[in-house]
């Protein structure tokens, strides 16, 4: 049944948890661009026939109004033009499968990247500009480029704006919040103090001073990770 593999691969990622991502199907992927490749192959063809038909029903329709021709020959004529058409019709509904076949594994193939990539986009705003191995090891290597590619382009725009974007994503009940200090770093110079974020030292800092940290803890050596103990 044509399509059919197509419709796996948005079945696959519909069944995904919502903002979750599966690894790339490389392999079945590549099927449904073989099948594609395949309905090409039979509708280039197909519709040569079907304009070789139409060229000589054309034909025999202007030689039968410019010639006087025998009651035999004009019956001779009609069922030629009978075995014209009837070819004509078939070749024109075997174009028309190909050609919706064709249709809708492209649909399928499109959904299945643009809603990985809305996944990939939405993971610029939360995980900063590294994917961590057990998301990374999932994306195609397109997939990695395209990420790598927004990320760059997202902090082009903040430093323009001298603005973190990234940072509250959902407005604060609070300006502070409590946080618990994971490792021991010393004293780190924040927006509005001078901190000793000793191991297990439990604070309030200012969310924006907190949430980079947060959101980057554990990518680097030394980096400063908290936890929350409220509001989350």
């Amino acid at each position: 049944m044509y399509a059919r593999k197509a419709s796996e691969l948005v079945k696959e990622f519909a069944s995904s948890e919502p903002g979750q991502l599966s690894t790339f199907n490389n392999d079945l992927f590549a099927q449904v661009l073989e099948e594609c490749e395949g309905h090409l192959l039979h509708l280039q063809p197909l519709m040569r026939k079907i304009q070789e038909h139409e060229n000589k029903l054309k034909d025999k329709r202007r030689s039968e109004d410019e010639v006087e021709i025998s009651e035999d020959e004009r019956r001779k004529s009609e069922a030629e033009k009978v075995i014209l058409q009837t070819a004509l019709k078939s070749d024109q509904f075997g174009a028309l499968v190909h050609h919706l076949s064709l249709v809708r594994n492209k649909r399928c193939l499109m959904a299945y990247i643009y809603n990985r990539a809305e996944v990939i986009r939405s993971l610029g705003w939360m995980v900063d500009s590294v994917l961590p191995a057990e998301i990374e090891e999932k994306l195609s290597s397109t997939e990695k480029e395209y990420f790598k590619n927004h990320v760059a382009t997202l902090q082009s725009y903040m430093s323009e704006l001298d603005l973190h974007l990234t940072v509250d994503m959902v407005p604060p009940k609070d300006p502070y919040i409590k946080v618990r200090v994971l490792d021991d770093i010393g004293e780190v110079a924040l927006s509005d103090q001078v901190a000793n974020l000793a191991r297990h030292a439990i604070m309030f800092l200012r969310r924006t001073d907190a949430e980079q940290y947060i959101t980057q803890g554990g990518q680097k050596q030394r980096m400063l990770r908290f936890q929350y103990s409220l509001d989350i």
